[in-house]
């Protein structure tokens, strides 16, 4: 990750403040995502999707999250494959703050050491300046993988997989940490008029663009398994498939399917699966 120790310590003392203070439950995983959350504003039909996919290629497939961090997304793919596994480069978020790194976490560095064979890699980070997309091409036919459109998308773009022999079957939108961190401290944390706050929601235009890659072998079948459980989805309360954090998303306006108003694109709606 893109941090030097001594700026995390600092933010470790800033969030244990926070939360001394602070009476709202839940915001601290997007003002300080690092610690406590991740760079992506997820819903539990992310993760059932990204399960759906990884399913449809092995009844228990080998799973492996690329850049985890502290595991907060494994975490929940865990729950639906209990054999995931994350890898993250720096042990030392564990160790100076002295938390507990899972079994399941390794520490390595995947451009030198990725060497076996997984169903589906998921790469929720790559940092800027550093581009391991092709020791994750060797080792899966199925990469899905997000980024956030801010800037985090290492080396000249580095989040497309095409040159690899990959095609983008689908993708679909969701709201980053920035987006939700930003409706957060202005509606809660700033003075500022219920007009200003008006037009600063206008202008969310920062987001997370999920991608799923395939080799031709798996683009049907995944393809499919995506078709399915997006069905579902529509006809489904998503109140059934929740986690608590959601509501945070809902008070700042990023609803499932709610459209982002300073995107030019015609696909602009949140969560929704567009096709190739």
């Amino acid at each position: 990750m893109p941090f030097q120790i001594e700026d995390l310590r600092g933010a470790y003392l800033k969030y244990h403040e926070f939360r001394k203070n602070n009476k709202f439950s839940f915001h601290e995983r997007f003002i300080f995502p690092y610690i406590c959350g991740t760079y992506f504003g997820y819903r539990k039909i992310d993760v059932l999707r990204v399960v759906a996919v990884a399913k449809s290629i092995s009844p228990k497939p080998r799973y492996l999250d690329v850049g985890c961090g502290y595991g907060d997304f494994l975490e929940k793919i865990r729950e639906f494959i209990p054999d995931a596994i994350g890898i993250e480069k720096d042990g030392g978020i564990f160790y100076e703050f002295n938390m507990v790194k899972p079994d399941y976490i390794h520490i390595k560095d995947v451009s030198l050491d990725l060497n076996e064979k997984y169903d589906v890699i998921f790469v929720g980070w790559m940092d800027p300046g550093v581009d391991f997309r092709k020791a994750v091409a060797n080792c899966t036919d199925c990469i899905i993988t997000n980024f956030d459109t801010g800037g985090q998308c290492g080396i000249n773009g580095g989040c497309e997989y095409e040159e690899f022999g990959f095609r983008r079957i689908a993708w679909w939108r969701t709201p980053s940490w920035i987006d939700v961190n930003y409706q957060i401290m202005n509606k809660y944390y700033t003075p500022l008029t219920e007009k200003i706050k008006k037009e600063l929601f206008k202008l969310r235009s920062a987001h997370t663009m999920w991608y799923i890659y395939t080799k031709e072998n798996l683009s049907t079948v995944v393809n499919n398994a995506l078709k399915l459980c997006f069905k579902k989805e529509s006809q489904q309360s998503l109140d059934d498939e929740k986690y608590n954090f959601e509501e945070i998303l809902d008070e700042c306006g990023f609803h499932y399917n709610e459209e982002l108003v300073a995107l030019t694109s015609a696909k602009k709606a949140l969560w929704n699966v567009f096709f190739e």
